[in-house]
């Protein structure tokens, strides 16, 4: 198999039906609609009903996905789910959501928090370029309202839900993957996590009084390391297909915060009009938000073939990565 034979088949994407807006916040926390945009750029966000699950979600997304490529379930071969907010702790969300889609294949979850749809897709790459598996089914879904404490403006003002999913599979036609990079820190994983319910710190009735099960962040230390990461990311993946920043025709950052994005252009000299934004719609969707950026980013018409395209992002970990396609 020609190492240049890894493609991107079909995508699809889905976010709940509910829209909470910065309005509706300003009901909820102490906060405004001006206050909430100045800082992230955010006005919308996409709101699970109470009773979904995360598979819910990135079934929906997966089968979009695998119309686009002309696939039936059972012709994938690996199931890959980027997530942070599973249906529960075991077993996976992968599986569930192949029980779903009717697939017959092995699935496990991947745990890279915002940067999981981007560590997703290199460890698709490395198995279909090992020709272990032809058709990879990678789906990044999150319902990160289940994991915020509504009363904390400094947070619940950032996330929404939703999912997407991509189809790779061996094609010499569609959008190629050239190369990932990936990096991790795990001595700052304090500053942004959930502390409670795994096993260094079950669920008890007393933690969940202090709302230890919701995510905590300490939001300047991730400022500052995100655009950091980010900018190493870029100019690394860059170096493996042999571009510059310069030549890179569309990049699509985890959607974050508009600040993180403004200042991570600023850093790697890429003027902003190159830069896919939809975060002012959806918030931070953790591991949907790139791979629902890529989706909307083809769907509007802002890819055009022979560009380079690259996928950026970071997450709790702490964990970064960039992926590079030639549309």
């Amino acid at each position: 198999m020609k190492s240049s034979s890894v493609r991107i088949l079909g995508l699809g994407a889905f976010v709940p039906e509910k829209v909470l807006t910065n309005f509706d916040l300003e009901k909820m926390v102490d906060t405004s609609d001006e206050w909430i945009r100045t800082r992230t750029g955010i006005q919308e966000r996409h709101i699970a009903e109470p009773g979904t699950a995360a598979s819910d979600l990135g079934a929906k997304a997966a089968l979009e996905a695998l119309a686009q490529a002309n696939l039936k379930a059972t012709q994938i071969d690996l199931i890959i789910v980027a997530t942070a907010t599973p249906d529960m702790t075991f077993p996976s969300t992968g599986c569930v959501i192949q029980q779903k889609i009717g697939a017959v294949c092995p699935a496990f979850d991947l745990s890279a928090a915002c940067s999981g749809f981007v560590y997703g897709l290199s460890v698709a790459e490395a198995y279909i370029r090992s020709g272990l598996h032809k058709h990879i089914l990678v789906i990044g879904t999150e319902i990160t309202s289940s994991f915020i404490d509504w009363k904390d403006r400094a947070t619940c003002v950032l996330f929404g839900d939703g999912a997407g999913a991509a189809v790779l599979g061996v094609s010499d036609k569609g959008p190629e993957l050239l190369g990932s990079y990936l990096g991790s820190d795990g001595e700052q994983a304090d500053i942004l996590k959930v502390p409670a319910g795994g096993s260094a710190l079950p669920l008890t009735s007393e933690n969940i009084k202090e709302g230890l099960q919701y995510l905590k962040m300490s939001g300047g230390d991730v400022f500052k390391i995100a655009v950091r990461t980010m900018d190493e990311a870029i100019q690394k993946i860059c170096q493996c297909a042999q571009i510059t920043p310069a030549q890179i025709d569309c990049l699509i950052p985890h959607q974050a915060n508009l600040r993180i994005l403004q200042a991570v252009a600023d850093r790697v000299k890429l003027p902003i009009e190159k830069v896919f934004i939809n975060v002012e719609r959806y918030g931070n969707m953790s591991a949907a938000s790139t791979v629902v950026a890529l989706y909307e980013a083809a769907k509007f018409g802002k890819l055009k073939n022979g560009q380079h395209v690259v996928l950026v992002a970071f997450g709790g970990g702490l964990t970064w990565g960039a992926n590079i396609i030639r549309w």
